[in-house]
C-alpha cells in the first residue's frame, strides 16, 4: 500500500500584513482535506506509517470515535475570531467542522463543561457553576476583604481601595494564566517588585486574601477568569481522562497571533501535539500587543521547536510606510542627536493648546474628505489615550460635516446615559428606604427623559453628547419634530415643588402641589401626571409583592417609557440590553449567595447596592457581537493605539493624536502590577528602573513599526505644546515632531 505523506505541524512567523493569516487559512484547508481522506479510507484499515495520529485509537474505529472530528481554531480576541472564521468558511466552503474560540474563552468553556470532574477531584459542593462578571467580582471581593482593608493589612500607599482590590484580583489572573500556583504569589512579589511602598507583610496579606477568595468562591460555585484559568492548568489539563477527550475530539489545532496568548495556551497546544494532533501557528515577532496584560510572547515562541515546518514570511516591513521611513523614524526616536528630515508622507499639525489641535485635526479630515482626496473609511485617528473631551470634539465636528465616526471598543459607563440614570431614579422611588439615593436634579432629569413626545421621536442625545458630560442632562437633539413634553425648565420647577424627599419613601406629589401649575401648560401637566400615576401603581404593587424582582420592574419601565413609542438606535438598544443583562446576573448571584438562608436580607438592600454599583461607573455598554453589522461602513476610525493594533486594521491616512504625549511609551494600555514577574522567562531578580525603561523603549519600537506598516500613504503627527492639564508635553516622539513638515488647515 502506498504511504501517504506526513502532515507536519507548521510555524508561520512574520511582521504585520505579511500574509500570516492567509497562510493559516491555507493550512486549515490542507488539514481539513487530509482529515476527510482519513475518514473515508480509515474505516476498517490499519493506520499507515507517517500519518498523523498513527498512535491514536481514531484509526482503529474512526466512525465510532470520530463521528464529528473537529479542528480547533484560536484567535487572540473576539473580533479577530469572527473575521478568521469568516475567512475559513469562505475558503473551505463550510465543508469541515471547526470549533473557534479565544484562549481564555476556551478555558472557561472547558471548566464549565467538566465541572463535575472538578467537583469530584476537589471535593466541592455539587452545584452548577455561576459566572461572576467583573463588577460582581470587585464588589464581592471588597466585602470579603473588608476587615483587612479597614485595619490596614491591605493598603498600598497612593492606591485607592477600589484600585487595590482590582490589583489583587489581577494578581490572581496573572498567576493563573502563567501556570503559577497561587501560593507562590507573595514570594514572587517580594523577590520581583521594588520601588513601591510594599512590604513582606503586605504581600503575605495579598496571598492570604487570594487563597481566602478562591475558597470562598469555590464553596459557592462562583467562577472568574482567574479561577477558571487556575482550575484548568492545575487540575483539568493534567487529568488523563480529559486528555483522552482532547485527543479524541480534536484532530488539529490552528492558532493565529499566538504572541498574544497566555502561557497556559502553550501547555494546551503541547498536550494536543503530544497526543498526535497536528498544529499550525502564526507568530508576530514584533507584536506582543498584550504583553503585560496576561500574554507571554517569548514563552509561546517556544512552540516553534515543536513544529516540523517553519516559515518566515518577511523579516522587514514590506507594506505601508514602514518599508520606507521605518528605519529613519526609529533612529530619530532612539537617538535625540540624530538629524534627519522626514519625507512628505509624514506631516505635522501643531498648535499651542489641545483644543485648537482637535479642531485643526478635524478640519484637516473634513477638507480632505470634501475634496475627494480620501474617503472616510480610509482614515484612522489614533491616540495613546482618548479622553471624553477628545472623543466628543472629534465626533461632534466630523458628524456635523456629514462624516460618520466609528469609535472602536468605546466602552462608556452605562451611568453616562440619561436613560440609564432615569431608570435608576425610578428604582429608588419605587423601592423603600432608598430616599438618600434620589435628589431633585435626578428627578428633573428623569421627568425630561421619560416624557417622550410622539411615536418615532428622537428622545436621546447623541453618543458624543452623553459621553462629554455624563453627570448632567445633555441638550436634546433638535432633529426630526421632537420636543419633550416636559422641557428642562418645567422639569426643574416640578422637581422643586412636587418632589417630596424622604429617607424611606420619597414620592412625587400631584401636579396641583405646584401653586402655579396652570402655567406649566397642558402638555407638560399631562405628561407629569402620567409618570406619577404609573409610579404610584408600581409602588402599590411593590408593597403587595406583585413585582417578582427588580429585573421585572426594569423590564416594565423600559417597555412603558422607551420601547412603546420610540424607534431606538442600535447603541441605545445595546445599553438597555447591557443594563438588563447586568441586573439579571446581579440578582442571580445574589440568590446564590443567600441560598438556604431562612431570613434573607430585604430586597431594598440589594437594590441599593445595584444602584451604587452602576453609579460607580464599573459597568459599561459592551454588546455582542463585538463588531457592528456592516463592517464596510463609510466612517472614520477612532481608537487608542492598543485598540487599533488589536483590530488588525490598516488605512491610507493615519492621524497620530497627542504626538508629544508620554503615554506613547505605554501604547495606551497600562501594564498590570507585577506582570513582568509572572512571565516564564523572568530571571527571578528584582525589576529595576533600567529594566522598566528598556521595556518601555522596546514597546515603543514595536508600536511605531506596527503603525507605520498599517499606514499606506500618509501620517499626520498632531501635537499641541500644552497638554490638557496645561503642562508642556515632552514625550518620546518630539524628535519626530521636530523633523516633520507642518501643514495648514481650516478650522470649523
Amino acid at each position: 500500500m502506498q504511504l501517504k505523506p506526513r502532515i507536519d505541524s507548521v510555524w508561520i512567523a512574520g511582521p504585520s500584513l505579511s500574509g500570516k493569516t492567509t497562510r493559516l487559512v491555507e493550512q486549515f484547508c490542507l488539514r481539513s482535506q487530509a482529515l476527510a481522506e482519513t475518514q473515508k479510507e480509515g474505516n476498517g484499515m490499519q493506520p499507515e506509517d507517517g500519518l498523523p495520529n498513527s498512535d491514536s485509537r481514531a484509526f482503529r474505529q474512526p466512525m465510532e470515535l470520530w463521528q464529528t472530528p473537529k479542528i480547533l481554531v484560536f484567535a487572540a480576541n473576539g473580533d479577530n475570531r469572527i473575521e478568521l472564521v469568516d475567512r475559513i468558511v469562505v475558503a473551505s466552503q463550510g465543508q469541515y467542522p471547526i470549533q473557534s474560540s479565544t484562549p481564555l474563552g476556551f478555558v472557561r468553556e472547558e471548566v464549565q463543561l467538566f465541572w463535575p470532574l472538578l467537583v469530584q477531584k476537589l471535593e466541592l459542593k455539587a452545584q452548577f457553576p455561576l459566572w461572576l462578571r467583573p463588577e460582581n467580582e470587585q464588589e464581592l471581593a471588597t466585602q470579603l476583604w473588608r476587615s483587612d482593608l479597614d485595619e490596614g493589612g491591605l493598603r498600598l500607599e497612593g492606591t485607592s481601595e477600589y484600585r487595590l482590590v482590582r490589583l489583587v484580583l489581577d494578581l490572581l489572573q496573572l498567576a493563573a494564566v502563567s501556570g503559577t500556583p497561587i501560593e507562590d504569589i507573595p514570594v514572587i512579589l517580594q523577590d520581583g517588585v521594588v520601588g513601591v511602598e510594599g512590604s513582606a507583610d503586605l504581600w503575605n496579606c495579598m496571598g492570604k486574601a487570594l487563597v481566602q477568595w478562591r475558597s470562598w468562591c469555590l464553596e459557592r460555585g462562583l467562577l472568574t477568569y482567574g479561577l477558571v484559568a487556575e482550575l484548568y492548568w492545575r487540575y483539568l489539563l493534567p487529568d488523563s481522562r480529559y486528555q483522552t477527550y482532547l485527543s479524541d475530539r480534536y484532530w488539529a489545532v490552528l492558532a493565529d497571533d499566538v504572541d498574544e496568548y497566555p502561557a497556559i495556551a502553550r501547555d494546551l497546544f503541547e498536550c494536543l501535539l503530544d497526543r498526535g494532533a497536528v498544529g499550525a501557528f502564526t507568530y508576530h515577532p514584533g507584536g506582543a500587543i498584550r504583553l503585560g496584560l496576561n500574554a507571554d510572547p517569548e514563552y509561546l515562541a517556544g512552540l516553534a521547536d515543536r513544529c516540523q515546518q517553519v516559515e518566515s514570511l518577511a523579516e522587514e516591513p514590506s507594506s505601508g510606510l514602514g518599508a520606507g521611513v521605518g528605519s529613519v523614524v526609529l533612529d530619530l526616536v532612539g537617538d535625540p542627536t540624530f538629524l534627519a528630515q522626514l519625507p512628505e508622507s509624514v506631516q505635522l499639525i501643531q498648535t499651542t493648546s489641545r483644543q485648537q489641535l482637535l479642531r485643526r485635526m478635524a478640519s484637516t479630515i473634513v477638507d480632505a474628505v470634501k475634496s475627494g482626496e480620501v474617503e472616510p473609511q480610509e482614515i484612522a485617528a489614533i491616540a495613546p489615550g482618548l479622553d471624553a473631551i477628545a472623543r466628543y470634539t472629534l465626533i461632534e465636528i466630523l458628524e456635523k460635516q456629514g462624516i460618520p465616526v466609528e469609535s472602536l471598543n468605546d466602552q462608556r459607563p452605562l451611568i453616562g446615559l440619561p436613560m440609564i440614570r432615569s431608570l435608576l431614579t425610578l428604582m429608588a422611588l419605587v423601592y423603600p428606604h432608598l430616599g438618600r439615593l434620589v435628589d431633585r436634579d435626578a428627578v428633573a432629569e428623569m421627568l425630561v427623559v421619560l416624557s417622550q413626545a410622539q411615536p418615532g421621536a428622537i428622545l436621546f442625545p447623541t453618543l458624543s453628547q452623553a459621553q462629554a458630560n455624563p453627570s448632567h442632562p445633555q441638550p436634546q437633539s433638535t432633529e426630526s419634530n421632537y420636543r419633550p413634553r416636559i422641557d428642562p425648565v418645567r422639569a426643574g420647577l416640578l422637581a422643586d415643588c412636587c418632589f417630596a424627599p424622604h429617607p424611606d419613601r420619597p414620592r412625587l406629589l400631584p401636579v396641583t402641589a405646584f401653586p402655579r401649575w396652570d402655567r406649566l401648560g397642558h402638555q407638560a401637566a399631562v405628561a407629569y401626571e402620567e409618570i406619577v400615576q404609573w409610579l404610584n401603581a408600581q409602588q402599590d404593587q411593590q408593597e403587595k409583592r406583585l413585582i417578582p424582582n427588580p429585573v421585572a420592574f426594569l423590564d416594565r419601565a423600559i417597555q412603558r417609557f422607551f420601547w412603546q413609542h420610540s424607534q431606538l438606535p442600535y447603541d441605545r438598544i445595546a445599553a438597555l440590553r447591557e443594563l438588563m443583562e447586568t441586573a439579571q446576573h446581579y440578582w442571580e448571584v445574589d440568590a446564590r449567595l443567600h441560598q438556604g438562608i431562612v431570613m434573607p436580607p430585604p430586597i431594598h438592600d440589594s437594590v441599593m447596592r445595584f444602584i451604587q454599583l452602576l453609579r460607580s461607573g464599573t459597568v459599561t455598554a459592551d454588546p455582542f457581537p463585538a463588531r457592528s453589522f456592516g463592517s464596510d461602513r463609510r466612517a472614520v476610525t477612532l481608537a487608542t493605539i492598543f485598540q487599533y493594533r488589536a483590530s488588525r486594521r490598516c488605512h491610507r491616512w493615519q492621524f497620530w493624536l497627542d504626538a508629544g504625549s508620554s503615554l506613547w511609551f505605554s501604547g495606551g494600555a497600562a501594564m498590570l502590577f507585577g506582570a513582568p514577574c509572572f512571565l516564564k522567562g523572568w530571571s527571578g531578580r528584582p525589576l529595576t528602573m533600567a529594566d522598566t525603561l528598556a521595556m518601555d523603549e522596546e514597546r515603543l519600537r514595536r508600536i511605531l513599526l506596527d503603525l507605520l506598516s498599517r499606514s499606506q500613504e500618509r501620517i499626520y503627527l498632531c501635537h499641541s505644546e500644552l497638554a490638557t492639564n496645561g503642562q508642556e508635553q515632552a514625550g518620546p516622539l518630539l524628535s519626530l515632531v521636530n523633523a516633520s513638515a507642518p501643514v495648514l488647515g481650516q478650522v470649523y
